[in-house]
């Protein structure tokens, strides 16, 4: 990123900040992390990222829309060049049959577009967060390739 001059905000859900600890870990990190947002509620997710209300009402926190919304958010509120959101239902508790434990969203926002995946961890709840924060960050290197 250093090198491209880009620059990444993130919005976290079900990793509470694992992502932005594992980006803080690295020396010379704040030269393209602005930072970012554990928005664990809907209500933040509204007004600090901008997801749209019914958007949540129809497809719920937990959802790829949801997500999309989350990154774009992200990258315009906090003026980044690349914003990544993960969204998920990290257990052991929270999950339905539409929606089990261990559901996750993740996408990768830049001025190209979006990159969004879905997953489903079988793993407890460390782990569910652990491979999230994981899989955002592989994504992330992916998308900048």
């Amino acid at each position: 990123m250093l090198e491209r001059n880009l620059s990444l905000a993130s919005a976290e859900s079900c990793t509470g900040g694992l992502i932005g600890y594992a980006l803080t870990e690295i020396s010379g990190s704040s030269g393209y992390y602005v930072g970012g947002l554990i928005s664990y509620s809907d209500d933040l997710k509204e007004r600090h990222l901008g997801v749209d209300a019914a958007t949540l009402e129809k497809h719920g926190a937990v959802s790829a829309q949801t997500c999309v919304a989350m990154a774009n958010g992200a990258r315009e509120r906090y003026r980044a060049d690349v914003g990544v959101a993960v969204t998920g239902i990290a257990g052991p508790d929270g999950g339905s049959e539409t929606k089990p434990v261990g559901l996750t969203y993740i996408d990768v926002a830049d001025a190209d577009g979006n990159d969004v995946r879905r997953f489903i961890w079988t793993g407890d709840r460390h782990d569910n967060k652990f491979k999230s924060a994981q899989a955002a960050l592989q994504l992330l290197r992916e998308r900048l390739g």
